[in-house]
């Protein structure tokens, strides 16, 4: 068994504010260990440019270098392998290429991405960094093929790049909803793409007729806004406020439809919890998105608003079709998207690098 050094530049995995990022992080960690190695998070230093300020990114750097010292004071010698998370060019690693060629670790990624647009502009300094943290890796795994793209155009050296589907932190599925209930989404109310869903989703919903109901769970800054959209749909949308985990899987358990446009999402993990409890997905046709949704008919982003609602009023008015498509989906998630899988995947390619340093 291994020793594994894991670290997300952009947000911890226990960090207090939710996320897709941080929910990610968390089962990454969970899967690495599941076959008995020990995964030990060596830094919570956020490296993080939201807004291309060369001064925050030369702040970031100094504090790079000095955490960089104070990891590899602390890191424990048997470490055997350094497993970084999300690096790209608003938050590159500064830390791991530095650490693993002083303790001469081997360096793998996971859903890196690389952008050579941001080489010029204000994030050249961190894209640079970036792209030579991908180039530090001897493994990186991806989550989809729009990630791939640019990770196999400027592939250094013999590097690898494996396929690491999205996955659920879980053995096994849930129960299969019984399709009867009210619609469900699911999503963060903040300013920006999830506020654009949000619109292009009301949007759709206006154009429906018949009798449905939606459930909308989540919450955030941008909540009263949204509540503003919902309004014309009266008492047919229910706001259910941020829920735990068993409350939220009993709005799967009886979900008819799981609706969600994914306006740049870089894949969804909403989609993969829907799906694993048998809800059939309505969303657009987006790169990232495609590759967690089982095959099915999925409007394009040209179709717009009148593309989500005639695919909704399709699938509202049979439930036969809703539970067929739910139990494909389930399937697939058995194969591809659940906690045992990732681990064999992430294992299969980062065991030998161990064995060779051990």
């Amino acid at each position: 068994m291994a020793r594994v050094a894991f670290y997300s530049p952009m947000k911890s995995p226990d960090s207090p504010v939710p996320s897709g990022d941080r929910e990610m992080a968390r089962n990454l960690m969970q899967a690495i260990a599941a076959q008995g190695d020990q995964v030990d998070l060596v830094s919570r230093l956020r490296i993080y440019d939201k807004a291309g300020d060369a001064q925050v990114q030369s702040n970031l750097r100094a504090e790079a270098e000095s955490e960089a010292q104070r990891v590899l004071a602390a890191l424990p010698t048997d470490t055997a392998l350094w497993v970084t998370y999300h690096n790209y060019y608003k938050a590159p690693d500064l830390l791991g290429p530095k650490v693993c060629a002083e303790r001469n670790i081997p360096y793998v990624q996971l859903e890196s991405t690389r952008a050579t647009s941001r080489l010029h502009g204000p994030w050249a300094d961190f894209a640079r960094a970036a792209h030579n943290a991908c180039d530090a890796a001897q493994v990186i795994y991806y989550h989809t093929a729009n990630d791939l793209i640019t990770l196999e155009r400027e592939k250094f050296g013999d590097q690898s790049l494996v396929e690491l589907p999205p996955f659920l932190p879980m053995a096994k599925l849930p129960l299969a909803s019984t399709c009867e209930g009210p619609m469900l989404t699911v999503g963060m109310m903040r300013h920006g793409d999830k506020f654009a869903s949000y619109k292009l989703l009301a949007q759709a919903l206006a154009r429906l007729s018949g009798d449905w109901v939606l459930n909308i769970a989540g919450d955030g800054p941008a909540r009263s806004k949204v509540e503003d959209l919902m309004a014309p749909f009266g008492s047919k949308v229910r706001f259910l406020g941020q829920l735990d985990r068993e409350t939220l899987q009993a709005a799967y358990a009886t979900a008819s439809l799981f609706v969600w446009p994914g306006v740049n999402e870089a894949y969804g993990m909403v989609y993969l919890e829907a799906q694993a409890n048998g809800v059939p997905v309505v969303a657009q046709d987006r790169p990232g998105v495609r590759d967690v949704l089982a095959p099915a008919e999925y409007p394009s982003v040209d179709a717009g608003a009148e593309g989500l609602a005639t695919r909704i009023q399709v699938l509202l008015k049979d439930i036969a079709t809703r539970r067929a498509l739910g139990n494909e989906a389930r399937k697939r998630m058995s194969e591809r998207h659940l906690m045992p899988a990732a681990t064999d995947r992430f294992w299969q390619a980062a065991r030998p690098l161990t064995e060779t340093t051990s």
